[in-house]
């Protein structure tokens, strides 16, 4: 006889809605398949999530990262798809998108979407959006941004239990064929440094390691790092920036360990000097001892005024660490994305990625917006001023007076004896000059792959072209390169919105077993403004509510509207007097038409799905 009690009836799954998956189309083919084509028939029986990235954007770099956990622990029920969808003109070339896959260490399919087909299919909004599908093709989720790991991680636990239930999960292998590698000294290097010896250390970001080259430029003197991801003294993740400390070692922008570390060349050790190896949120400590305070995505360094200065791309800011106090502090940005001049702690940048010191000015190479911007002192502090580049969505390849000049997704910025500055134009394939005493802005080179940096050494300059794995030394020309005129805006088809009251709702849904953390106040934050600032008339600033009643302006017929949301949520176990929390966070830059016709209300999903759409 058995007296063990029964077991308990399973909770049904919770009901969810049923929209079927659009195809997956893109006219740039498939990458990581071994030449097969997919289709969502092809993938049916498996959870599938639906990454729409684009390689120029950091927050989708995040994504990647959050993504690999998940990716490696159900490998045999899940599919990830990335579905890269452009930004830049750049980023619609299908070699450019085959070199950035292998670039960040893309292990799954990816569908190159030049004309963004699948995108408006899906009615996506932004960089990053993940889309889960069912093992039997029904979407069953949205969110956009980053902090979702654990919400999908959960939400594919309860798709394999639903499903497995039902006999419509299949498991095995799935459709990802990795691609031969290619051997060569360096593979996607991201930035290079002059050693006072007369030899180049040079971040070999895709290999996770420093190399140190001969004065030649090609041959390798020495390695750094194991060459394996990781967060040791033995070990980067894909570092980028490098500069001279006073004392002769050099500073490294650990960018996807969001550390700085220290590295000696006489003795060949590596030691970190700030970050924890934790990404920074929103509501974290923004200065502090170096060792305990988080970063974001550090990309470059520069030794300026007694500190070192610290472009950190993940959170569009600039911060010091001084050596000396053993801190780190925000230096200038307020996390708002976008092109703002003005006092240091009001500007705001998008992904700054190169910094170069020149006397009274540090120089900014700002990617996101394609400008060049610096940072000066005045009597109270520091302040930021642009010379080149006018928002998020102008950009292309233009010389002549800087108000109107433009560049692509500027990555380097090298001061130059003249007191000019060269600017590695990394998706025109070029270089690029400033000149302060004509405000006039011209070609140096051309027919350059992806310059990402580059180094004065005497006459020449040294350049890292990075989509080349290679340095290239050139002489500075007395005359610039004449190329022709191109202007862009980005292909994302504007919102057409109504003139007047426009209803802002910002859909998020806690996931299953969590729910809104308001222990210590409201757990959800939302920021609005507008380039330029006249197309909202009422509606801008911040506030706790997820939604919001905006004023247009009917005289103002485009422009931009720029909305970040929060939302915190924690496991709703009344037993567990420390439950997990996680922060779901997105930006959003979103262009808009005004016109009759347009919508009276705009949904923007952080985190499942729209009801009303």
């Amino acid at each position: 006889m058995n007296d063990a009690a029964p077991a308990p009836t399973p909770a049904p799954a919770p009901r969810r809605a049923r929209v079927r998956a659009p195809e997956l189309i893109g006219k740039g083919g498939w990458l990581n398949t071994g030449g097969k084509d997919l289709t969502l028939a092809d993938l049916r029986g498996k959870c599938v999530v639906v990454d729409f990235w684009t390689f120029c954007c950091i927050n989708c770099l995040h994504v990647l990262d959050e993504l690999r956990e998940l990716e490696e622990k159900h490998r045999d029920t899940l599919v990830i798809i990335g579905v890269h969808s452009p930004k830049f003109v750049h980023e619609a070339e299908h070699a450019a998108v085959v070199d950035a896959v292998e670039r960040y260490g893309v292990h799954h399919p990816v569908l190159d979407d030049p004309e963004l087909a699948t995108w408006k299919q899906y009615a996506v909004r932004a960089w990053p959006t993940l889309v889960v599908i069912d093992p039997e093709g029904y979407i069953v989720a949205q969110h956009a941004g980053e902090g979702h790991a654990h919400a999908l991680a959960r939400l594919v636990e309860e798709l394999e239990a639903e499903h497995g239930a039902k006999g419509t999960l299949r498991r095995g292998d799935g459709p990802y064929v990795a691609p031969e590698p290619v051997a060569t000294d360096l593979r996607f290097p991201g930035k290079a440094l002059a050693l006072p010896g007369g030899t180049f250390l040079v971040s070999d970001s895709t290999r996770h390691q420093l190399v140190e080259l001969a004065a030649d430029g090609e041959s390798v003197v020495r390695r750094i790092g194991s060459g394996v991801r990781g967060f040791t003294a033995d070990s980067f993740s894909e570092p980028q920036g490098l500069a001279l400390l006073p004392d002769g070692s050099v500073v490294v922008a650990d960018t996807v360990n969001h550390a700085l570390r220290r590295f000696d060349p006489a003795t060949g050790a590596v030691e970190t000097v700030a970050g924890t190896g934790r990404q920074w949120w929103q509501g974290s400590p923004a200065s502090g001892p170096a060792l305990e305070v988080d970063l974001s995505s550090p990309w470059d360094v520069a030794w300026w005024e007694g500190r070192m200065w610290i472009a950190m791309a993940g959170v569009h800011q600039l911060w010091t660490w001084d050596p000396e106090a053993g801190t780190v502090e925000v230096a200038a940005g307020t996390t708002g994305e976008g092109l703002l001049d003005g006092p240091a702690a009001e500007a705001w940048f998008a992904q700054p990625s190169g910094l170069a010191a020149a006397g009274d000015r540090l120089w900014v190479a700002d990617s996101e917006t394609s400008a060049l911007r610096y940072v000066h002192a005045t009597g109270e502090g520091y302040a930021v001023t642009s010379v080149v580049g006018t928002g998020l969505f102008d950009f292309g390849h233009r010389d002549g007076d800087a108000g109107q000049a433009l560049l692509q997704h500027p990555l380097g910025v090298t001061a130059l004896p003249d007191g000019s500055v060269a600017v590695c134009d990394t998706y025109n394939h070029a270089l690029r000059r400033y000149d302060p005493a004509t405000g006039e802005v011209s070609t140096l080179a051309t027919d350059l792959r992806e310059p990402s940096d580059a180094v004065l050494v005497g006459e020449d300059i040294v350049v890292v072209e990075s989509a080349r794995h290679r340095l290239t030394r050139l002489r500075l020309p007395e005359e610039a390169v004449r190329v022709d005129s191109v202007a862009h805006r980005t292909q994302r088809a504007a919102t057409e919105v109504a003139p007047g009251s426009l209803r802002l709702d910002v859909v998020f849904q806690a996931p299953g077993g969590q729910k809104l953390d308001t222990r210590y106040g409201p757990s959800t934050r939302l920021l609005v403004s507008s380039t330029p600032p006249e197309l909202l008339v009422a509606g801008e600033g911040a506030g706790t509510d997820l939604f919001r009643e905006l004023a247009l302006n009917p005289e103002v017929t485009e422009g931009v509207l720029h909305v970040s949301a929060m939302a915190a949520s924690c496991d709703d176990d009344p037993a567990n007097e420390y439950p997990a929390c996680h922060v779901h966070q997105q930006d959003w830059g979103v262009p808009v038409t005004v016109t009759a016709a347009g919508a009276s209300r705009l949904p923007l999903v952080l985190a499942g799905l729209d009801a009303d759409g």
